[in-house]
């Protein structure tokens, strides 16, 4: 059966900035759960939890680092015990930082890792530990080409993102038994930002051509995931404008 919005409790955003992952928060808000969305600095969400609120939803911004395990313990403490129960997870942290090969160092390498990945387990493991006692829910992983194969200068964030499709891989079919749906997402292409339009105006200028994603399209999957029934889950989607080459 689908999970759609039995729960009514909480979407748990971790890593909700300014596109993705607050039109993610967005969508779930609309669709009746609490949005909780998670920066390090919880002050910079702000201007999210305004819009989601101004638009007749509910959402609460929370400080955490999801590479520190007690930090992550306890943001799943305080939201189940102060909010609500957690019915959805998306783990929406991206590292996409490139660097030659012969240039990369041991320590940034393996923040890459920590974020993209170690962050993806450590709120995977808490969600499911909760999901599991009550029979449902759904875990997301944002992914990226990268997770398929590695490009050049990107060692660091193709081993990551490998890693985390592992992850997911690994959750979905032990918790899937369990009627908890686990997902990974892989996102394929320059998304409508203000980093691409600045990074990349050449990119950005597509935009009027579909040519680049639109968060909201993008937010309006994830939700799809979520209510699916479950006699046909998807595991893996794929998202790119239909120009993008791969």
């Amino acid at each position: 059966m689908s999970q759609g919005n039995a729960g009514a409790g909480v979407a748990l955003i971790i890593g909700a900035g300014d596109s993705t992952g607050g039109a993610i928060a967005r969508r779930f808000a609309a669709g009746g759960y609490t949005a909780c969305v998670t920066r390090r600095d919880a002050q910079k969400l702000q201007p999210l939890v305004e819009s989601i609120e101004a638009a007749g939803g509910k959402a609460v911004a929370f400080g955490s680092d999801a590479r520190k395990e007690e930090e992550v313990i306890a943001l799943f403490e305080q939201v189940e015990h102060e909010v609500g129960p957690v019915e959805v997870l998306v783990f929406n942290i991206g590292a996409n930082v490139p660097s030659s090969i012969l240039d990369e160092t041991a320590r940034k390498y393996f923040k890459i890792w920590e974020m993209a990945c170690f962050g993806g387990f450590l709120n995977g493991r808490e969600a499911a530990k909760r999901m599991v006692e009550r029979g449902r829910g759904t875990i997301i992983f944002t992914g990226a080409t990268a997770a398929l194969r590695g490009a050049a200068n990107f060692a660091a964030f193709a081993g990551a993102k490998h890693a985390l499709r592992a992850l997911a891989q690994s959750m979905a079919r032990e918790l899937g038994p369990r009627n908890i749906h686990v997902a990974h997402v892989v996102v394929d292409g320059a998304i409508d930002t203000e980093f691409i339009r600045i990074s990349f105006p050449e990119r950005y200028a597509l935009k009027s051509e579909d040519g680049i994603l639109n968060p909201q399209h993008i937010a309006e999957n994830y939700w799809h995931l979520h209510t699916q029934p479950r006699d046909a889950w998807t595991f893996e989607l794929d998202l790119r404008p239909y120009m993008e080459r791969w």
